[in-house]
């Protein structure tokens, strides 16, 4: 397995920002070396919290590189290095894409380090070991998503590694995130709905085996092991209010108010006539709520800002600070499971008439307040997922996952004065990163 050396990421050092509860709150330890700190099971656990903190300051813009360059969102005056992302034009210099890379990397030196101090852990070296795993499948499975081959680090690397910059195969990258998530299922029970669980592991192996190499009948079997766990579809609203419910397998937590605890993407998202506007709903994704929402989910997820402009309704903050926002990012829900669950049966057909597949997909609809037919198509799919999941982040890894993207975002791009072309489906490697490696860590292609 080839490692790297990334400038940025051992620039960005151990970065603190403590969770949401109190077991996410340990005390500051980022200028403590590793060589002095991990000599006992508190002090792994310590490490471990700070692989959460790490995930609070990834994701927190992954909305721009997801949402924002699908049909979904745009933004609300299309200024700056936000409009590079609505118009399928980003920049090898954006900061945005950068501070991603940077900032999933970070997470993976993090989860790297606990991995390696599991000796110290004692008894709970295998939950440790299984969380670090998760969260290193996470990050790389994001990564690999967004940027095709990215090298591989699986150990932790210092300032003198320098001689392995280059990129590591799709196909290997997949086989470390199966591999680490298939431990992180043996590893880990449900105890957790921010930190890992195994239900988490499951969920998300599910979605890795529908996405790289169309292994149906695994997906449809993790899916089965998630729906047998205990998790339950809750009151739309309450999904992205009532923090940690019944329909919630995985989320990022935060803290309102806190400042060192706290997001600041519900302001963006949100605004109430606040700041900038950010990931505003395309007149495309209205009329999907139009066509195929119904109107429990219309109105939780799209609001009318001003003439036919549309914001976010989802994650709205109920903070009197207007950066200081509590509201959990939601990585995985039992709804996505349910709607995985339908695609797992599908296995790539254009219909099903899957007894077990239209049960699954009516507990969905039901929630809704919408009727389920006897049969479900590859279309009816994609639309349940886009107006179910709108601003979670799942459209553009779903068009492309059910290979129709280059259609979609090509008819798209044309009604909208955008040029489109097959490798905007990729960002381009941050430019300083190339700088960094002497060239080694090649551009792909397009940009």
């Amino acid at each position: 397995m080839k490692q790297i050396q990334i400038i940025t990421l051992l620039v960005m050092g151990i970065l603190i920002s403590s969770c949401g509860e109190d077991y996410l709150d340990p005390s500051p330890v980022s200028n403590i070396g590793s060589n002095g700190f991990y000599k006992n099971e508190a002090e792994v656990e310590a490490a471990v919290i700070n692989i959460y903190d790490g995930l609070q300051l990834a994701v927190q813009r992954e909305w721009a590189l997801t949402e924002m360059r699908s049909d979904n969102s745009k933004t609300r005056s299309s200024e700056g290095e936000w409009a590079q992302f609505e118009n399928l034009d980003v920049k090898s210099t954006n900061s945005t894409v950068a501070n991603y890379w940077a900032m999933f990397y970070n997470v993976i030196f993090r989860s790297n380090s606990v991995l390696e101090n599991l000796d110290a852990a004692g008894p709970s070296a295998t939950q440790f070991e299984g969380e670090a795993k998760f969260t290193r499948a996470l990050s790389y499975f994001n990564l690999v998503r967004l940027f095709g081959d990215v090298p591989l680090i699986d150990k932790v690397i210092t300032p003198t590694d320098t001689d392995y910059f280059d990129r590591d195969s799709t196909a290997d990258v997949y086989a470390l995130i199966v591999s680490d998530l298939q431990t992180a299922i043996s590893n880990l029970d449900n105890s957790y709905k921010g930190r890992a669980s195994k239900a988490a592991a499951q969920a998300l192996l599910a979605k890795v085996y529908l996405t790289f190499g169309n292994n149906y009948g695994e997906a449809q079997s993790l899916c089965e092991d998630v729906m047998d766990s205990g998790f339950s579809l809750v009151g739309f609203h309450d999904v992205f209010y009532s923090e940690r419910s019944s329909e919630i397998i995985f989320a990022v937590e935060y803290v309102n108010d806190i400042a060192a605890d706290s997001q600041d993407f519900s302001l963006e998202f949100t605004q109430d006539g606040r700041v900038r506007g950010l990931n505003y709903a395309t007149p495309e994704l209205v009329q999907a709520f139009t066509d195929f929402g119904g109107s429990i989910r219309t109105q939780e997820s799209i609001i009318l800002d001003a003439v036919d402009s549309y914001r976010c309704g989802k994650f709205i903050s109920n903070s009197t600070a207007n950066q200081q926002n509590g509201n959990d990012w939601i990585v995985l829900r039992y709804a996505d499971v349910l709607l995985m669950h339908v695609e797992a049966i599908m296995a790539g057909a254009d219909v099903t008439t899957s007894s077990t597949a239209v049960a699954s997909f009516k507990k969905v609809r039901d929630r809704a307040g919408l009727p389920t037919g006897s049969s479900i198509t590859k279309e009816d799919l994609l639309n349940e997922r886009r107006v179910e999941l709108a601003f979670e982040n799942h459209r553009l890894f779903d068009l492309i996952r059910f290979g129709v993207a280059e259609s979609v975002l090509g008819t798209f791009a044309t009604a909208n004065g955008i040029v489109f072309t097959a490798s905007d489906l990729l960002l381009p490697i941050p430019e300083r990163e190339i700088g960094v490696s002497f060239g080694k860590l090649t551009q792909n292609p397009g940009y």
